[in-house]
């Protein structure tokens, strides 16, 4: 997949984040809601964590060079991975911080009225850019859930944007009642255990980001459908079998593939490199993303061992 599709997400989610920062901040000056607080440090580390991405994307165009002789692909799960890091630190713990200080020492609300209409507009432009990461995930998601779909996606960026942008809704929802139950019943602490809420919420989306981004970063092999298509295109022709077969992706959109084949006995020199050049044009027109394949001809032996 290029990366337009999650390009456009980014974009989407960058400027809903940044208006409903800075609405929120006024909220907060407003009303002095603690929810309101930790939702405008919440959109503002997610504006950040959108131009992270974009910054991920662009230094992964690098050429490839000495040091890096397979490109810099993998930049973008680095950058992946330090959002999900700011999503925990600037986000889950400010706003268990802020919450515990809230229950602790309750505050009356001023114009709770303000928060609430800005919540509701920030939904509002939420939503538009949770539709926009949905839409552009469809795209690649196939047959496989959402959670599956997280779950294996080579493409980090859209992964992050849906979880942040369905965590930015469900904490907008929990700030409303935070807010709505203060006015309902005069008693401020619900507002301090909407912000609670919303901090526990944001460290369970962030470790998940975590785990699935440090697993990318330290390199992830071709989901089980790719494998599947790969292990068919190269065991055709005079290709009798594979002996061994390992892939991984050295990033998003350019994948390794590296295996020992077993060719028919006594073929001449040109028959065994054209079998080979065969084999790897059967395995980038069955999987456009398998950019680097390297393949050793051997003779298959009961005996041999893989690694």
């Amino acid at each position: 997949m290029s990366a337009g599709g999650s390009t456009r997400a980014i974009l989407a989610a960058l400027g809903a984040n940044a208006g409903i920062a800075v609405a929120k901040f006024v909220g907060f000056l407003v009303t002095g809601s603690s929810s309101m607080l930790a939702e405008s440090v919440h959109s503002v580390a997610d504006t950040s964590n959108q131009g992270l991405l974009l910054l991920g994307q662009k230094t992964s165009q690098r050429k490839a060079n000495k040091d890096h002789p397979f490109g810099y692909g993998r930049d973008r799960y680095f950058y992946s991975f330090v959002v999900a890091l700011l999503l925990f630190t600037l986000g889950s713990v400010f706003a268990l911080y802020e919450g515990i200080h809230k229950v602790a020492e309750p505050e009356k609300l001023s114009s709770p009225l303000v928060a609430v209409v800005i919540l509701v507009v920030a939904v509002a432009l939420e939503s538009y850019s949770f539709y926009t990461a949905i839409k552009e995930s469809r795209a690649i998601k196939g047959d496989v859930s959402w959670w599956g779909f997280i779950r294996q996606s080579r493409t980090p960026e859209l992964p992050v944007v849906l979880l942040e942008d369905a965590g930015a809704l469900l904490g907008l929802v929990l700030a409303l009642l935070g807010v709505g139950l203060t006015v309902i019943t005069g008693d401020p602490v619900f507002d301090g255990i909407g912000t609670l809420s919303i901090g526990i919420l944001l460290g369970v989306i962030a470790i998940i980001l975590i785990i699935e981004m440090k697993s990318l970063l330290i390199g992830e092999g071709a989901t089980p459908d790719e494998l599947a298509k790969i292990e068919d295109e190269l065991a055709t022709g005079k290709v009798e079998r594979i002996i061994h077969l390992r892939t991984q992706y050295l990033g998003p959109e350019e994948l390794l593939v590296a295996a020992k084949i077993a060719l028919r006995p006594g073929l001449p020199m040109e028959d065994v490199a054209r079998a080979i050049d065969d084999a790897e044009a059967r395995v980038r027109k069955a999987v456009p993303s398998a950019r680097l394949i390297y393949l050793e001809p051997d003779l298959y032996r009961t005996t041999v061992r893989t690694p």
